[in-house]
């Protein structure tokens, strides 16, 4: 971040990396949001209660994971398989 000082938000895989940004932007005297906006991916629990609250993306898990056990099976037995899109929900809290 320090290597980017015009960096103004971070879009992290996961949560816990996104908490991550949060820290490493605290230690480097960044404000969130007002200098940099920090915004995750799954809506763990610790996501809202992080100092800013982080915004999240949430997804329907066990909608998830029944979606790839189907992929894996169909694949498995040799049959074509197709893209999933699931309904994902923005979470929005403090950090953006």
């Amino acid at each position: 971040m320090t290597d980017s000082p015009s960096l103004d938000a971070v879009f992290a895989a996961t949560d816990q990396l996104a908490i991550g940004a949060l820290e490493a932007a605290r230690e480097l005297g960044r404000r969130v949001p007002e200098d940099l906006a920090v915004v995750g991916f799954d809506d763990v629990d610790a996501a809202s209660v992080t100092t800013p609250a982080l915004t999240t993306v949430r997804v329907p898990v066990a909608e998830q994971a029944l979606a790839l056990a189907r992929l894996l099976l169909s694949r498995l037995e040799g049959r074509h398989t197709t893209s999933v899109v699931l309904p994902t929900r923005l979470v929005v809290r403090e950090s953006a």
